[in-house]
């Protein structure tokens, strides 16, 4: 029983530890350096360094605090669990490197484009063991809570951009928010590819004896829409209930993880979406 667990843990570890240290040297490196903020609470600390030349590693965990706390109560320790290891780690490899590795400040465009390149790096490894960076990913779920009818993509959307202006006004400089953009760009688009590849969307079918288990726990936590469908097995003639759910690329991961920590025999099904309206994604026009 001790294996399993530790058979899955190590190679979890290993690849948020890798992530970590790459999304952090995309910080201290690049993004930081160049005075580029790129959104979420990772963007308000090299504000903040700037303006009081606070370690921003620290004034991540710090700002991290709160958030945890709510995010514990309304989402549960074992939700942020990963979450709160990857967040340390990253906090711990920021101020590491910033003491160990040399900083690029010659052109802003180059330093936004490569900062972009190992951040979303960084970021797909660590969304492939299901965790995430902490910060603006548990504020957007936890405003996701208070305002259904708003998409948790949107949410991050307004974010980051209430952040890049932030920034903008501190450094008095227009161009600083527009390397922003950039790199948030390209982070981005590097996470998409990476786990998944360019596609708009994904549409995950499941079947499993626990469809209405699996359903509850994936709008708990994913906050998305869930289909149960009838369906009657062809070989067995047993009834079956079909789950579909539509989901962005980066959810992807993290619905597999729901579903197999309820059902390691599940069949899923995963097919592409090139396009998803209607609500938490494209509004219907």
């Amino acid at each position: 029983m001790r294996r399993l667990p530790l058979k899955k843990l190590i190679p979890d570890g290993l690849l948020m530890i890798a992530g970590s240290a790459v999304f952090a040297a995309s910080v201290t490196v690049f993004s930081a350096p160049n005075e580029i903020a790129p959104g979420g609470l990772t963007g308000i600390a090299t504000v903040l360094n700037y303006l009081f030349a606070w370690p921003i590693g620290t004034a991540i965990l710090i700002m991290n605090i709160p958030v945890f706390l709510i995010g514990a109560a309304k989402l549960g320790i074992k939700f942020l669990a990963k979450t709160l290891f990857a967040s340390v780690l990253v906090s711990v490899f920021i101020d590491l490197f910033t003491a160990l590795i040399p900083a690029y400040t010659g052109n802003p465009m180059l330093a936004a484009i490569y900062g972009g390149l190992l951040s979303g790096t960084g970021l797909a490894l660590v969304f492939l063991r299901g965790g995430t960076t902490g910060g603006a990913d548990i504020a957007a779920k936890l405003i996701s809570l208070k305002f259904p009818h708003i998409s948790v993509g949107r949410i991050f959307l307004i974010l980051d951009l209430c952040v890049i202006l932030f920034a903008t006004a501190v450094y008095r400089n227009v161009e600083s928010g527009l390397y922003a953009i950039i790199f948030i760009f390209v982070s981005s688009q590097l996470v998409d590819r990476i786990l998944y590849g360019a596609d708009k969307g994904k549409i995950m079918l499941v079947i499993s004896g626990r469809s209405k288990e699996i359903a509850g726990e994936i709008m708990l936590k994913l906050s998305r829409g869930v289909t149960l469908l009838k369906a009657s097995g062809a070989y067995t003639g047993e009834d079956k209930q079909v789950l579909m759910c539509a989901v962005r690329l980066s959810e992807t991961a993290r619905l597999h993880t729901i579903v197999k920590s309820l059902d390691r025999d599940a069949f899923i099904i995963v097919a592409d979406a090139g396009e998803i309206s209607g609500e938490g994604f494209k509004p219907i026009v």
